[in-house]
């Protein structure tokens, strides 16, 4: 409980949360599970992407992370444009004036230190970049919590990416090569560690046990053009992609096998849309999951996963249900490698039907020893979460740090 002469603490969560992103969701449920759990006096409040989803769903007032609502909409008329340039201007002074009311600033995961995906720097990394300056003129604490990091070539992105990381109060990453990446652009990384991802501290529920007979195959599915340096080869890059993943399931529904389609964004629809009408078959079907919970009871039910999206593959992972990884960055084999599992791993610009066919059917042939390591692992990842959660207290709570743990996930 909190003292009656003292005030609560003031707590934001910041990103493009409630956006339709289930991997971006699933950090911030893990971030306010730790927060109720171990600060159930704090005030808590967002600025982010989707506002209206956020308080719907998590029961937190939000305010909408950009003044101009067209911000991620692409700008060719003057109005447009004009529109986009202004909000830039007054969004300086919305970020001051919501940092300011607050004690604490929590950006929970996500990849906000990468360009694995197109960006450009007047997007997010520009938003990003206010939010720790604010920060840092007005004394709230910005605290960065194992998020994703990756060298950038762009040299305005990596600017204000290098900028946000020294600016803000607390760093933390979700694997080494993250922070590897931002001491190579110029942070001292010194005294920032490593933690696994945040989702990895969400609850999970048990795999289904084997049946002996060859049963369902998860296959979690993105909308991928490659990254910010492949705009010029990003159709070819999402043909192959696509025209691979169809081979695949076609030779799996031929064999008689489920197929159970999986997404992670919103903008996915359109794949999974291309699919069941590339291969036309009952065995093929598609969930509509709201949330990394969906997501895990549906892994969780299958012998096997493949998937693209770093939160499908971190949910197959969590239920320990055996998973290849169509990698798309190198975020993706590291976690891969830190689970145990860094064989099972095949290129998602590159994808080879037959190479793929052929590491999922070795991962099949192993797939009660690639369980059982997972289940050592995930008690790993799961009892360093609550480890960063109890440093994450004491640095931004000192006033009322708990000497216990946070309680683990199951």
């Amino acid at each position: 409980m909190t003292p009656k002469d003292e005030t609560p603490a003031r707590v934001g969560v910041f990103g493009l949360l409630g956006s339709g992103n289930l991997g971006n969701d699933g950090s911030l449920e893990a971030v306010l599970r730790y927060l109720r759990a171990e600060h159930p006096e704090a005030v808590v409040d967002a600025l982010c992407g989707g506002p209206e989803a956020v308080t719907a769903r998590f029961g937190i007032p939000a305010t909408r992370l950009h003044w101009y609502r067209g911000e991620y909409r692409t700008a060719s008329r003057a109005a447009a444009i004009a529109g986009k340039g202004v909000g830039k201007l007054v969004d300086v002074y919305r970020t001051a004036a919501w940092v300011r009311r607050h004690d604490v600033v929590i950006v929970p995961g996500m990849g906000v230190l990468e360009a694995t995906l197109p960006l450009r720097p007047w997007g997010f990394p520009y938003s990003l970049f206010l939010l720790c300056a604010s920060g840092r003129l007005l004394g709230t604490r910005v605290a960065l919590v194992s998020v994703g990091a990756a060298r950038i070539k762009s040299r305005p992105t990596r600017a204000l990416v290098r900028w946000s990381a020294r600016l803000a109060a607390h760093r933390s990453y979700r694997d080494a090569q993250s922070r590897d990446a931002m001491r190579a652009m110029g942070v001292d990384t010194a005294r920032d560690e490593v933690y696994p991802d945040l989702a990895f501290f969400l609850p999970a529920p048990r795999a289904s046990e084997p049946t002996g007979t060859r049963g369902t195959v998860c296959l979690g599915v993105m909308d991928f053009h490659g990254g910010n340096d492949d705009r010029a080869r990003a159709e070819e890059i999402y043909r192959r992609y696509l025209d691979g993943t169809i081979t695949f399931v076609r030779t799996l529904v031929a064999e008689g096998r489920p197929v159970r389609l999986l997404t992670g964004d919103e903008c996915d629809l359109s794949v999974v849309e291309a699919i069941l009408d590339a291969v036309d078959s009952p065995l093929v079907t598609a969930a509509e999951p709201a949330s990394l919970a969906d997501l895990m009871h549906e892994m969780a039910a299958a012998d096997t996963v493949v998937a693209v999206r770093y939160h499908n593959l971190i949910c197959a992972l969590k239920t320990g249900t055996p998973v290849l990884a169509l990698s798309y960055a190198a975020k993706s084999e590291a976690l891969m490698e830190r689970m145990g599992v860094g064989a099972y791993c095949h290129p998602a610009r590159e994808v080879d039907a037959d190479r793929l066919l052929e590491q999922f059917r070795e991962l099949e042939k192993h797939a009660a020893e690639v369980r059982q390591t997972l289940a050592e692992r995930n008690r790993v990842a799961t009892d360093q979460l609550a480890q960063q959660f109890t440093a994450l207290t004491t640095t931004l709570f000192p006033a009322n740090s708990h000497a216990h743990a946070p309680r683990k996930a199951r």
